[in-house]
């Protein structure tokens, strides 16, 4: 593992690039981390820094989010509905 020290540059992980184009941000801050043997706080400037520094890889990122976000929504109202249904039919018994 290279650990870095303030100042020091090491070239970003692959992993976590492909953690970033997934839309796992989170994820790439901890494989961030442990390569370089760093701080949650300079894992994640870090990976802010190269998203900002790659536009194109900002918009993957960002399209990624907002498709998995996308997918909760039928999730949550299949749930509510769910309970709802549920609640109709026993409430009264």
């Amino acid at each position: 593992m290279a650990e870095l020290r303030k100042g020091q540059s090491a070239p970003f992980p692959p992993a976590a690039e492909a953690a970033l184009i997934k839309g796992n941000k989170i994820e790439a801050i901890k494989i961030v981390r442990e390569q370089h043997g760093i701080g949650l706080k300079e894992a994640k400037d870090a990976v802010e820094q190269h998203v900002a520094a790659h536009p194109g890889l900002r918009m993957q990122v960002e399209s990624a989010q907002a498709a998995s976000r996308g997918q909760l929504v039928p999730w949550l109202l299949a749930v509510i509905a769910i309970g709802a249904l549920v609640y109709y039919f026993l409430a009264d018994r």
